[in-house]
């Protein structure tokens, strides 16, 4: 099985930005989908974004506009650019790709 590692969270300001990384320990290239999810607390685990192996992508509506992912299959990682965070966005997020989670990574937005 897969096993996925986040990085890139931390404490940012509104408005301010991240890049999440998720590095998958086998060949993601023939992983058709890998997806983002992310948990606030008190709240259930919610998709945020999809990205496939021909490089099409699709968003929650939370988040289009603002978040961009992306994948480099030579490196086996897929990535979260994070632009005008809001508060709301504030929670663990996790990356997936067959049927396995990444432990999560923080991301907390404050001022």
């Amino acid at each position: 099985q897969v096993q996925l590692v986040e990085s890139g969270g931390g404490l940012v300001q509104p408005g301010g930005s991240l890049r999440l990384s998720c590095a998958a320990s086998t060949s993601i290239f023939s992983i058709n989908d890998m997806r983002w999810y992310r948990q606030a607390p008190g709240k259930e685990r919610d998709w945020v974004a999809t990205v496939t192996t021909a490089g099409d992508t699709n968003y929650a509506n939370s988040v289009k506009g603002r978040f961009t992912i992306s994948r480099d299959n030579a490196k086996n990682t897929m990535y979260l650019q994070m632009n005008s965070l809001k508060p709301e966005d504030t929670a663990i997020y996790y990356c997936y790709a067959k049927r396995a989670w990444g432990q999560g990574t923080q991301v907390t937005v404050s001022s």
